[in-house]
C-alpha cells in the first residue's frame, strides 16, 4: 500500500512539473536588438522598459484607472495584469495584488542601496517595476508597483 501511495505521489509530481513547464513554454519569447527596441519604443518607454528606468510618481496615467480590462506589456503586448487585481495604493504608481500566472519573472535587484524584487515581462524581458510585500492582506499581500510607461490598458467588454 505504501508503494502505491509513493508511486501516485511521484506521478502527480511529474505531471505537475510537466504542466508548469508547458505553461512557461506557452509564452512566446520576443527577442529584438537594442537598436530594434529603440526604433519600436518611445524614448520614455525605452528608458523604463529596456534601461530599467522609473516613471516619476503621479496620480495621472493608469494610477487612477479602474475600468474593466487588462494591462499589457507596452513592448510586446503580453497580457500581464487583470483589472480586478488593481488597487489604490497611494504610492504614485499603478498597483496590482497579482500578475497573470507565468507572465512576469522575478529578479533580485540590489541597485540604489536597496534589496528589492524586480518584475520583468516573461516574454520580452522588459522592466515593469518591483513587487513588495505590503499589499492588501485580504488578497495576496503583495503590491506589484508598475511603471505606467511599461504597460498599456486594453478596455474590456462591459
Amino acid at each position: 500500500m505504501k508503494n502505491i501511495f509513493l508511486t501516485i505521489l511521484l506521478l502527480t509530481n511529474i505531471v505537475m512539473s510537466y504542466s508548469q513547464e508547458k505553461k512557461k513554454k506557452m509564452i512566446k519569447k520576443v527577442t529584438k536588438t537594442e537598436e530594434e527596441w529603440k526604433q519600436t519604443l518611445t524614448a520614455q518607454q525605452y528608458f523604463v522598459l529596456r534601461q530599467k528606468g522609473t516613471d516619476a510618481p503621479s496620480e495621472s496615467g493608469y494610477t487612477s484607472t479602474f475600468e474593466k480590462g487588462t494591462y499589457h506589456c507596452a513592448a510586446c503586448d503580453l497580457q500581464l495584469f487583470k483589472s480586478n487585481s488593481k488597487f489604490e495604493s497611494h504610492c504614485g504608481w499603478p498597483s496590482f495584488d497579482d500578475a497573470i500566472k507565468g507572465t512576469v519573472e522575478y529578479v533580485l535587484d540590489k541597485t540604489h542601496g536597496m534589496i528589492r524584487t524586480e518584475i520583468i515581462c516573461a516574454s520580452c524581458g522588459s522592466h515593469l517595476g518591483h513587487v513588495f510585500e505590503d499589499g492588501p492582506e485580504e488578497t495576496t499581500g503583495k503590491r506589484y508597483c508598475v511603471n505606467t510607461t511599461s504597460i498599456k490598458f486594453v478596455k474590456g467588454e462591459k
